[in-house]
């Protein structure tokens, strides 16, 4: 059986490798980020999540540490932390699973079936079970604000919870290089 470190770079290499894009955190192999796209029709589909991923020493004895990086509405990752609530990674790992088994089977299934009874995020668990409808469109719009394509390689945002009108979306150069202080 091959050492934790060798199985972590054929891991990782094999990640890279596939349709995601990965890039590393100081140039070592215990930390990199993820660009994840939202399952195809699924509430999230055309949304893409940065993914931070930490692997333990003991990696694959020891399950990675991942979080949501971008904002994303879901009964199962906390709003602020990016944390989610998944047995496979949190309870029941086994040195089985790979980093591609996180990106195209766990995280699609955790996206495609959110089970509000476990919730880190109790708003949209509560909202999703009185208020479907609205628990959709909430989703959406967190989709559509958070994790547009040029979303994911942007740095987090702010995590004020002041919501910005429309007029301040503006997609003009102006909005990017900013406007002066009055």
């Amino acid at each position: 059986m091959s050492s934790p470190s060798k199985r972590r770079e054929m891991d990782l290499m094999k990640l890279m490798m596939s349709d995601h894009k990965v890039e590393m955190v100081n140039d070592g192999m215990h930390e990199f980020f993820v660009d994840f796209h939202g399952p195809k029709e699924s509430l999230y589909q055309g949304g893409v999540w940065r993914i931070r991923v930490e692997l333990p020493d003991a990696y694959p004895y020891k399950s990675p540490s991942i979080g949501f990086v971008n904002k994303i509405y879901h009964p199962n990752v906390d709003e602020t932390s990016g944390s989610i609530c998944l047995d496979v990674i949190n309870q029941t790992w086994s040195p089985m699973f790979d980093l591609v088994n996180v990106f195209e089977v766990f995280l699609p299934q955790l996206l495609l079936y959110p089970n509000p009874s476990d919730p880190l995020n109790g708003e949209a668990a509560a909202l999703m079970m009185r208020d479907k409808a609205a628990y959709e469109q909430r989703v959406k719009e967190y989709c559509d604000r958070h994790a547009k394509q040029n979303s994911a390689a942007a740095p987090p945002e702010d995590s004020s919870d002041v919501e910005l009108s429309d007029d301040e979306y503006d997609s003009s150069d102006e909005a990017v290089v900013g406007k002066p202080d009055l």
